[in-house]
């Protein structure tokens, strides 16, 4: 049987490469398309490994190490929340497509040829999919509700500072996010300070008041935010936050002010 390697890693290649997408998508995690490549061609060439001889064990570990170095190269690492959840979606849609692959193997052809398998009988593989199927589908189904609503309020925002630079973050409208300065009335969004790395604002000081105390909040201005393509004519604030924000991959908290334009 001749195997033809350039085909196998460039289909390898091309699935890797509908997974990451997809993952990016349901999750928002706007990552540039020429990560989610380099992430594919991780991929795509660790097919290979299957041409090794390895023990089941070792060849697991392997799919499993070169998953999380697939997810790290096309979306990074901000926290263990955030690459968890790439990682879990990354599982979630090889399992759909991987079954759409097989209904349709199953469906289309009449004999084995290559990686097609037909068994005599009633096989085990059916005991799992009837057992697995329905709790895999209540856990996405489940989990995807949940997401629906927050995933909404994810923005994609770019932000130049005064110096010229520009960052390309993740945003979440925070509806309890009511900050304005008090001397002009500009609303405040809050930023991740560990985003500020090389980079020190001239600050003023701001009172604000929080659920228990009041404080005095950091606050820089920018050149220019640009939300979901849309500038921002608004003017506004950017507060330093001293902690990590709880929505993974999250840099910075929005204002509804300047998303709602109200």
């Amino acid at each position: 049987m001749k195997i033809y390697v350039d085909l196998i890693i460039l289909l390898n290649f091309f699935l890797d490469f509908l997974l990451l997408l997809s993952t990016s998508l349901i999750l928002k995690r706007n990552a540039r398309l020429l990560r989610i490549l380099l992430g594919a061609v991780v991929g795509g060439i660790s097919i290979l490994s299957l041409f090794i001889n390895l023990s089941s064990l070792s060849l697991f570990i392997i799919k499993i190490l070169i998953s999380i170095f697939m997810v790290l190269v096309s979306f990074g690492f901000k926290n263990f929340k955030y690459f968890f959840s790439n990682l879990v979606y990354l599982y979630l849609t090889s399992i759909i497509l991987g079954g759409f692959l097989y209904f349709i193997n199953d469906e289309l052809s009449y004999k084995n040829n290559g990686l097609i398998f037909f068994h005599n009988g009633f096989s085990i593989n059916w005991i799992i999919i009837i057992v697995s199927s329905p709790i895999i589908i209540f856990l996405y189904v489940k989990n995807q509700r949940n997401k629906k609503e927050q995933l909404s309020k994810y923005y994609e925002v770019n932000i130049t500072f005064l110096n010229g630079i520009t960052k390309r973050l993740t945003g979440f409208l925070d509806t309890g996010n009511n900050l304005f300065d008090p001397y002009q009335k500009r609303p405040i969004i809050l930023i991740n300070k560990d985003v500020l790395k090389g980079y020190n604002p001239r600050c003023i000081l701001v009172p604000c008041v929080t659920v228990n105390d009041k404080s005095l909040l950091k606050c820089f201005k920018i050149k220019k935010i640009v939300i979901n393509g849309k500038i921002i004519k608004d003017e506004c604030l950017v507060g330093i936050s001293d902690n990590n924000f709880e929505m993974d991959g999250v840099d910075l908290l929005l204002h509804k002010k300047i998303i709602k334009g109200d």
